[in-house]
């Protein structure tokens, strides 16, 4: 049943339909306009660049000329002279380097953010391969809004790059330094050049500890709240670190101004000054707090067959060296699982099992599965039964016990082996030979009296040869 009056009502969604036809009217008109400014100055900037094709001094020459020109449309465009130089140089570089952006944004499938991003990121990219950039970019500026689309062009341009971005972050790399810039006010700014991973690592870290301080300044101004401080309370160090001294109900910083102390006091010191987790018997933990960076990184770049950027989420690309750096050092990695075409995430686990697996498969298991071993489970490795690195998932279904020794023939022998339901494991010899190991049931069971199945016994259907059984 639908409504006549009121909110929601039909009279409200036909009002509404009204507006967004003239909002797309209206869009359209603008588009419309802003194409053809830029196409107008950039015709400004190629008469510049004719009238003093004839001339000795080139250079100066065209400069000149543009500057006349830029003075004549600012009166028409109400800015000044140097404002519009700058933008009829941007115009003429979007329209002759740019074709297809500005053909896609005239035919309105892109808007003016798009364009601004990928002639932002475009100047990075060799003429060369700028067509295939371009076709790139467009293709992905219509699915995306201009703010979300940056980081992937980026990753676009960087890919198509002549030179490796490890190759050129190494360079880059070697000019990292630190310096200080004075500023008014008896201040100063202190810059490190880093790469990108550690900087984002070091603010990371800098945000963490500042929350732990402003947190613990929250339950000390509750605390106050609720009781009074006794005399021998007040007497304490003011200093102490103490949560509900008065050093925290006193602490009026912004988020900023605690990540700055704090930076200083690491650098200066090596702990900071003001630690809520300190009880007087030494340092707290706050120190201890580390940083943390989310990373994507494809499978072929991990194992070594690529060297194409690492995405660190919401900044720019990091190089492939550092991507595996951070993945070797990592016992806690997230596998996405990726649609081969759109590049859409699909799934995503963990290379390490849960805590839940690992219980589970001690008790599913008991001792190591391959034919014939009784090693305890306890004292095994889990390995994925269809490798982790070939896309197999991080469940139950394809992980087992395999102590050292068998862990390593599966890997580095033509042994092979695959998971069944129910935790059933079927090996293949190299000579062909099919043995069936099942996952042993508890001695002690609920459930009548079977014959359980032997672990190790051969298959019996359908095996290419003789079976011996182990």
């Amino acid at each position: 049943m639908s409504s006549s009056a009121g909110f929601g009502s039909d009279a409200d969604a036909a009002v509404l339909a009204a507006l967004v036809a003239d909002a797309e009217g209206a869009v359209d008109v603008v588009r419309a306009g802003q194409v053809r400014e830029v196409r107008v100055l950039a015709a400004a900037g190629r008469l510049a660049r004719e009238q003093a094709a004839g001339a000795s001094e080139r250079v100066q020459s065209h400069e000149m000329a543009l500057r006349g020109i830029a003075a004549e449309l600012a009166g028409v465009f109400a800015a000044t002279d140097r404002t519009l130089q700058r933008r009829i140089d941007e115009a003429q570089d979007l329209v002759e380097n740019y074709p297809a952006t500005m053909e896609a944004w005239e035919a309105g499938r892109i808007t003016r953010g798009h364009v601004r991003v990928i002639q932002d990121v475009g100047c990075a990219v060799p003429a060369p391969v700028r067509g295939e950039f371009e076709q790139a970019a467009i293709e992905r500026c219509e699915r995306e809004t201009p703010n979300r689309v940056r980081d992937a062009l980026v990753h676009v341009a960087e890919r198509l790059h002549p030179r490796s971005f490890t190759e050129r972050h190494e360079e880059a790399a070697g000019r990292r330094c630190v310096r200080v810039q004075p500023a008014p006010d008896g201040m100063s700014d202190l810059i490190a050049t880093l790469p990108t991973v550690i900087a984002e690592g070091v603010v990371d870290r800098l945000t963490r500890q500042a929350r732990e301080i402003i947190n613990a300044r929250s339950d000390s101004e509750a605390a106050t709240g609720l009781t009074e401080a006794s005399e021998d309370a007040d007497a304490a160090a003011p200093d102490s670190g103490v949560a509900g001294g008065s050093s925290f109900a006193a602490d009026t910083r912004t988020m900023d101004q605690i990540r700055a102390d704090v930076f200083a006091d690491l650098l200066l010191a090596g702990t900071p000054a003001l630690d809520p987790t300190a009880n007087g018997d030494g340092n707290g933990t706050l120190g201890a707090i580390r940083a943390k960076v989310q990373v994507v990184v494809s499978a072929l770049t991990l194992t070594g067959e690529d060297d194409g950027p690492a995405d660190l989420v919401g900044r720019s690309p990091i190089d492939a060296a550092t991507a595996r750096q951070l993945a070797g050092d990592n016992t806690a990695w997230d596998r996405l699982l990726t649609h081969p075409v759109t590049g859409t995430v699909l799934e995503c686990d963990t290379y390490q099992p849960t805590a839940a697996m690992r219980r589970l498969l001690r008790a599913r298991d008991r001792h190591c599965r391959f034919p014939g071993c009784r090693q305890p489970a306890i004292r095994c490795e889990i390995d994925h039964t269809h490798a982790a690195s070939d896309g197999g998932p991080t469940c139950v279904g394809n992980l087992a016990h395999l102590c050292k020794r068998h862990h390593d023939v599966k890997h580095h022998t033509r042994w092979r082996v695959r998971q069944l339901a129910g935790g059933l494991l079927v090996w293949t010899s190299p000579t062909g030979r099919v043995y069936r190991e099942d996952a042993p049931p508890p001695l002690v069971a609920f459930t009548p009296a079977t014959d359980p199945p032997t672990s190790g016994r051969p298959m019996t259907e359908p095996p290419p040869n003789d079976i011996a059984p182990f």
